[in-house]
């Protein structure tokens, strides 16, 4: 619901913050006061393109806020979608640049103008000369329709559920239709392509059985090579250490143990380096036995052939099938699989063929009840409306619903298209078709009115020249379901007529203010004795008579 609308350096406005109210607001004035600059300033807030002429003169940038309340959680997918915070309120704002460009926000967040006007269709329906109603879109007809046959009931016996039991059940056959189709094509892909490439399978399943790849072969293979590998630099290294010690031409012990000999040759006695003599040979002794436990550790390094070229098979392998090692034994599978699909190909592919079959048939019995179930629906539908249409002065015009044979989906195998003649003799025409203005908009009126039924409104519709051209008993019917549309939501209507105006639960002036400097337009609520004297100038024109104030009294008590 439209809660609150502020306008600033719009054309004739300066700054403007209108309240708005649940049910019927209208808003009146004398011609030329700005009505339809109101409509202007809120659809540029809804969306619509940008025209730097709305700016004021004399302006930069001129704005539009439109504040909205109590908004249906069906209404805001497009904000869902597009990550905006959603809460009890709804912000939309759009501003307007001397250079014609504009920026838009939704909730302070900002979006682009294709956003906001997704979000404002959603949000408000406009009859009128911006003709943003989506019922004039054929591909809201068919579930325009569903949603008045599941108030009506399958039969039209006013039963409810049935419709939906009956439209719930075709999704559901769609859905495991279309699933075991999908099944069915992989299947058949799979086997086309495994058929080509039967050869290569085997021969690729005879190499990887041969290779019998295990997970975390790589690793352990990898680690044993390196431990080979070490094994052998150090047994070089171990036996240099060891032939320094004590190997070829004089060892470190021998060389000890013969400057030990050659001090024993000393002639004093007793020998006064007998001591240190004593520690050569201690020494010599020790050097001897480290050289003795110099041998490589015991490690058999023998199979590093072996484990390298198995190492590097395993590997050859991964590359070639694009995977990695531990991937290969998964790999293995695989491919058996895809062999076993072939050799069972024709078990597999009668099963699937045959379980798309059924779900088909399913899918169409499905479609076929709801199709009936449409058609009868529409009969009503079409009688609800032609009801309506002699006292909103259209009994020339004929509506009916146009049923077809579409492409199979979700919701059925029907094409629905609103189909609408305004004068006999004329040929039917799609909705979207017909010209605008007053005779179409109420005829939009009957239409939303049948529609709602008792369905709570979460739109807000905005009605301008639907009163266009009628007076009296006519008029009363206009404002009569104009209040009927609004009693569950909301409606705004741009009137000229009395009886319209004397349903509204608010009514707000629009009014043209000028002086010698500058010309504004102000909107102000009226109740009262002022709403009586509007009403009672709508009805007389500029001399407002006790007659004509009398008849706005009697508007308004009824």
């Amino acid at each position: 619901m439209l809660t609150r609308l502020h306008i600033s350096n719009i054309v004739l406005i300066d700054k403007l913050n209108i309240e708005f109210g649940a049910g019927l607001n209208a808003l009146t004035g004398e011609t030329g006061a700005g009505k339809s600059i109101l409509l202007d300033a809120l659809a540029l807030a809804l969306g619509a393109r940008s025209d730097a002429g709305l700016l004021r003169s004399g302006a930069d940038t001129a704005q539009v806020i439109a504040e909205f309340e109590n908004i249906g959680a069906e209404y805001l997918q497009p904000l869902q979608e597009h990550g905006i915070e959603i809460s009890d309120e709804l912000v939309l704002r759009r501003t307007l640049f001397a250079d014609g460009k504009s920026k838009a926000w939704i909730n302070d967040v900002p979006v682009s103008v294709k956003i906001l006007k997704t979000v404002g269709d959603a949000l408000v329906e406009i009859h009128g000369q911006f003709e943003n109603h989506t019922l004039l879109d054929p591909a809201t007809h068919i579930a325009s329709l569903d949603e008045f046959a599941t108030r009506l009931g399958p039969d039209g016996a006013g039963r409810t559920g049935g419709y939906a039991a009956v439209l719930t059940a075709t999704k559901l056959a769609y859905g495991e239709w279309k699933s075991a189709d999908k099944k069915l094509k992989e299947l058949q892909e799979l086997l086309k392509k495994s058929a080509e490439e039967r050869e290569y399978l085997e021969h690729n399943v005879r190499e990887l059985e041969s290779l019998n790849p295990a997970l975390g072969e790589e690793m352990e293979l990898s680690s044993r090579r390196a431990q080979m590998m070490d094994a052998e630099k150090n047994a070089g290294i171990l036996s240099d250490a060891k032939s320094a010690l004590s190997g070829g031409g004089k060892g470190t012990a021998e060389q000890i143990f013969s400057a030990a000999h050659i001090l024993e040759r000393i002639k004093t006695d007793p020998n006064p380096y007998q001591p240190q003599i004593d520690k050569l040979y201690e020494a010599g002794g020790i050097i001897g036995e480290i050289a003795e436990q110099l041998s490589p550790l015991a490690m058999d390094i023998g199979d590093l052939e072996s484990t390298e070229e198995r190492l590097f098979a395993l590997r050859a392998a991964a590359r070639k099938h694009r995977v990695t090692v531990d991937e290969l034994p998964d790999k293995l599978i695989e491919m058996r699989e895809q062999l076993n699909a072939i050799d069972d190909s024709d078990a597999s592919l009668k099963k699937l063929t045959a379980e798309v079959q059924t779900k088909k048939s399913e899918y169409d019995n499905y479609a076929a009840a709801l199709s009936a179930a449409r058609t009868a629906a529409s009969k009503t539908l079409r009688a609800q409306i032609l009801k309506e249409l002699p006292d909103l002065k259209l009994g020339q015009a004929d509506f009916e619903i146009n049923i077809e044979q579409g492409q199979p989906s979700a919701i059925g195998t029907d094409a629905v298209t609103f189909m609408i003649k305004t004068n006999p003799g004329s040929n039917f025409a799609p909705l979207h078709k017909i010209a605008s203005g007053g005779e179409l908009a109420r005829f939009m009126l009957a239409l939303r009115v049948v529609l709602m039924g008792d369905k709570t409104g979460a739109k807000t519709y905005i009605f301008d020249e639907v009163d266009s051209g009628i007076s009296g008993a006519t008029a009363a019917a206009v404002g009569e379901r104009l209040a009927r549309l609004a009693a569950e939501g909301q409606a705004l209507v741009i009137t000229h007529s009395a009886q319209v105006a004397g349903h509204a639960d608010k009514h707000y002036l629009i009014k043209k203010s000028s002086t010698t400097t500058d010309t504004t337009t102000t909107v102000d609520e009226i109740d009262g004795n002022p709403r009586i004297l509007e009403i009672a100038r709508i009805i007389s024109g500029e001399k407002i008579t006790d007659e004509s104030v009398a008849s706005a009294k009697q508007l308004l008590k009824k």
